[in-house]
């Protein structure tokens, strides 16, 4: 891994707003526009890793609050790191803790130091900060390192989105300073900024500034995809992405549905990250190209036909996945979860090519008439 490059993006075709790149690490290649499957607690549920890559993953994303909880950022660094423990060799994300901070609001108090919590676990008391989170993340050697910000609930007045903008502000340049403090896992990894700002133009151009003068290797856009609603979320995209540099990667923080997938590309952005494919496929819901179905649902108790005639999962009938699924069998969860996963790795891949072949409108125009005709 010596020889490859600690982090670098390059674009090699444009589609409009759009563009379709690599991005390089010592890990491995990440291809973009790319889907991150989320593996919170060192797991993407119901998947080896192997199935995950053979679905087309490059990378991966874990959890910091998750992970300093249980096993513990400690326990893993004397364990050889996040990648040895589950048994993933190539890129990890971790995202930083602020969302949690957001979620969990019933459990923490937030401070200009950090954010003061009880564990959802056992009730133990724990303190994060931005220092913290860079140490966890270092900890876990992950390859992208997030910085720690306020994920801002929606709805937000102006004046409460300044503000929690702002301090996530303070936060990320007490992030730069923690990560770089990092030693060697600053020299091989990457850390990435995140845009905040709610539904204000203004508050994401003066978040994106604050970032850009702090420098980081990529940048995020946070604190969508948190009940604003599709039309508010592409309102914000259509300007706040082209803040940020375009000669870094752009990362569309816990998106989404497969439509909104296809959306924010068209709008710039070069990186997703959700727990649908994986939560949906564990409960029964299947994505297709023509839009979700409930496995559950009786019309599929006798039904011959594959999820899709290209997915690993082509080999079972619809009839025996509404069987597993409907008999709470583990093998029904892993069979849903694993087409879900493919199915998302495919759009990426047909987003890929669309934009290099510079086709990306009539691709999405087409996708989105199959994709919602039935609804």
């Amino acid at each position: 891994m010596t020889d490859r490059p600690r982090f670098s993006f390059s674009v090699s075709a444009t589609d409009g707003a759009a563009r379709t790149g690599v991005i390089a690490m010592r890990r491995g290649d990440i291809r973009t526009p790319a889907f991150m499957p989320v593996g919170t607690a060192a797991t993407v549920k119901a998947m080896k890793p192997a199935a995950v890559r053979a679905t087309g993953a490059d990378i991966i994303l874990g959890n910091t609050y998750h992970l300093m909880l249980r096993p513990g950022a400690e326990r893993i660094d004397r364990l050889g790191g996040l990648h040895g423990f589950m048994g993933w060799d190539r890129p990890i994300l971790t995202d930083s803790g602020g969302y949690q901070v957001m979620s969990l609001a019933d459990l923490r108090t937030m401070s200009e130091e950090g954010v003061a919590f009880k564990s959802h676990l056992d009730g133990s008391r724990h303190m994060l900060t931005p220092e913290r989170s860079m140490e966890i993340q270092r900890l876990l050697d992950s390859d992208i390192v997030m910085a720690f910000d306020e994920c801002t609930p929606h709805p937000a007045t102006h004046a409460q989105a300044a503000s929690s903008m702002e301090r996530s502000m303070r936060w990320a340049k007490r992030s730069r300073a923690g990560f770089d403090a990092g030693g060697g896992h600053a020299e091989r990894a990457a850390l990435f900024g995140i845009q905040q700002g709610s539904l204000f133009e203004d508050l994401r151009r003066a978040s994106s500034d604050a970032l850009i003068d702090i420098g980081f290797d990529g940048y995020a856009v946070g604190g969508l995809a948190v009940g604003e609603g599709q039309a508010a979320m592409f309102g914000v995209l259509d300007s706040a992405t082209a803040m940020l540099p375009a000669d870094r990667p752009r990362y569309l923080m816990g998106v989404g549905k497969p439509d909104d997938i296809v959306g924010a590309v068209e709008r710039g952005i070069d990186m997703f990250d959700c727990v649908l494919p994986t939560r949906s496929g564990r409960t029964g819901q299947a994505f297709t190209w023509d839009g979700p179905i409930n496995i559950r649902n009786a019309k599929f108790a006798e039904d011959r036909a594959p999820l899709d005639p290209e997915s690993p999962t082509a080999g079972w009938s619809r009839a025996y996945l509404h069987h597993l699924v409907r008999s709470g069998e583990i093998l029904g969860a892993m069979l849903m979860t694993e087409h879900n996963l493919w199915f998302y790795q495919r759009l990426m891949a047909e987003l890929r090519d669309a934009i290099a072949e510079g086709r990306l409108a009539a691709f999405a125009q087409a996708f989105r008439s199959r994709y919602r005709k039935a609804g």
